[in-house]
Order: structure tokens, then C-alpha cells, then sequence
């Protein structure tokens, strides 16, 4: 049976050589309504200044669910680290932020989405960008060396998200930030409906509650926890693609309307910190 992150290497490989051939990676099925990680989950998540700033193919290659990068309040000659970071937009988006003083490195376990990266970099001409191959939860660098750690609908995704925050919380500075989009669940789903609104946000169901959340990242030793909603998905949104599993959307709806959401995700590594367990 395919483990997670095998899963995920598929579909960000298949979602890659999408875009290398000319194509959106936002719709992984025929259509838009069949597809995981389609409209509107990644719609009209850039303005036109951002999408702008980067290479088409870093736009196309994008299958997030929020822009981190506008609301984690980046500044110049920071240091930043991106979280599955795919085919790059978020990486070079914060490269800009930042400056040629500061650095935005790229975390991502794909190669197909790490070639895409590098050719969105070479044609950005951004130097102060570097992508790294590995998972989110074994992070390829020593402690305390980023300021701010931010991550697309990625976290979601992971089998050990304790082990993501436990090294998140590692590689950042005291008084580092962590400035994440996410899918959240908020409040009780029916345990298939719950399971096939994940898969029709993020293609692997695994999200988590506000409060799981925040429980995790206070166990890792973030303070300063802060949640704020950034996306409802409303049932219609989904209706083709429940329909398709199987589920009576007209039954289902009032319980599950404005249950699945996309949030930014705030927290802080306390400034106090020496070292990755000084803190708990």
C-alpha cells in the first residue's frame, strides 16, 4: 500500500511535468470539479503584483491554499525557509521580500518539482535562493539558523506533524517566526465526509482541528499561537467532487458548510531560547 509521502511524491511529480509540458498543475483529474487541488482551493491566491514577480511556471506550479508570504510581514536581510515549497513561488516571492541581504532557501522531497524550482529560479534571476532536497520532517540544516519558517498547505500533508513542528521549532532562531497556510478542520465532521473534503483540498486527507493545532505547536515550545481564517470552503464548492464519492451532498451540507477552511498560522520561538529544547 502507498505511504503518504510516497503519495505526495506522485502527485507534486505528476503536477511538475504538467507545467514542464504546458500545462496548469492545479487540476489532477479530467476536470476542474473532479480534481484534487483545483478551484477554488488555489484560485486568486496571488495579486497581479506577485504573480507578476515570478516566472509563469512558478505561478502555474502552484498548489497552495493560502500566500504566506504577504502576511508573514518579511524583513529586509532575513533569512527564510519554505516548507514544501514546490515549484518555487513562495520561495522566490520571499527572496524578493528579503533582499539581497537575506535568504530564501526551499524545502522540498520531489525531484520533478526541484528541477521546475531550479528553472524558476535561473529565470528569475534571483541569487539569494537556494532549494534543498529532503522532508519537512527531517529538516536538512542545523538549529537555530532561519528567522522564518513558512509553508503553503503543506503541513496538512504530513504522517508525523509533531515531527514537522519539533523541527521547525529546531531550525529556528530565538525569536524566530513560524508563518504558515494551512488546511484547518473547525468543529465535527461526519468521519467520510471529513475524509473526502481533505482529499478534495489537499488530495491526502489528514487535517488538522484549530485546537489540534495549536496543542502541536505548543508542545513543540511555540508561544504566541494565533490562527486566523483566510478561506471558508463552502459545500457548493465541492459538490461534484463528494457527488463523485459517493456522498449525498443535499444531506450532508448544513453539517459540513463552513467546517473546512484554509488559515494562516502564527507562532513564535521565544527569544529566551539557547537551543532546540531549552524551551519546553
Amino acid at each position: 500500500m502507498e505511504n503518504i509521502t510516497d503519495a505526495v511524491r506522485r502527485k507534486y511529480g505528476d503536477a511538475a511535468r504538467r507545467v514542464t509540458s504546458g500545462e496548469s498543475a492545479a487540476c489532477c483529474g479530467t476536470s476542474p470539479s473532479a480534481a484534487c487541488g483545483c478551484d477554488p482551493v488555489t484560485a486568486n491566491l496571488y495579486d497581479a503584483a506577485d504573480a507578476g514577480a515570478v516566472p509563469d511556471t512558478a505561478l502555474q506550479a502552484s498548489l497552495g491554499c493560502g500566500n504566506p508570504t504577504a502576511l508573514a510581514r518579511l524583513q529586509t536581510g532575513e533569512v527564510v525557509l519554505d516548507l514544501g515549497s514546490g515549484g518555487g513561488i513562495d520561495v522566490l516571492l520571499s527572496a524578493r521580500r528579503v533582499g539581497p541581504t537575506g535568504k530564501a532557501f526551499g524545502l522540498d522531497t520531489t525531484d520533478e518539482m526541484l528541477a521546475l524550482a531550479e528553472e524558476n529560479k535561473r529565470k528569475s534571476g534571483l541569487t539569494n535562493v537556494e532549494f534543498l532536497k529532503g522532508t519537512i520532517e527531517d529538516i536538512p540544516l542545523p538549529e537555530a539558523t532561519i528567522d522564518v519558517i513558512i509553508s503553503n498547505c503543506v503541513i496538512n500533508l504530513s504522517g508525523d506533524k509533531d515531527r514537522v513542528l519539533t523541527e521547525a521549532f529546531r531550525v529556528l532562531r530565538p525569536g524566530g517566526r513560524f508563518a504558515v497556510s494551512d488546511v484547518v478542520v473547525r468543529g465535527d465532521l461526519p468521519p467520510a465526509v471529513k475524509r473526502s473534503m481533505e482529499l478534495w483540498v489537499g488530495c491526502i486527507s489528514g487535517a488538522l482541528t484549530e485546537a489540534e493545532y495549536r496543542q502541536k505547536l505548543a508542545a513543540a515550545g511555540f508561544t504566541d499561537i494565533d490562527l486566523e481564517v483566510t478561506r471558508v470552503y463552502d459545500i457548493e464548492d465541492a459538490r461534484s467532487f463528494l457527488n463523485a464519492e459517493g456522498i449525498d451532498v443535499d444531506t450532508v451540507a448544513p453539517i459540513v458548510d463552513g467546517k473546512v477552511v484554509s488559515a494562516f498560522i502564527r507562532a513564535g520561538k521565544p527569544a529566551a531560547c539557547c537551543g532546540p529544547t531549552c524551551c519546553h
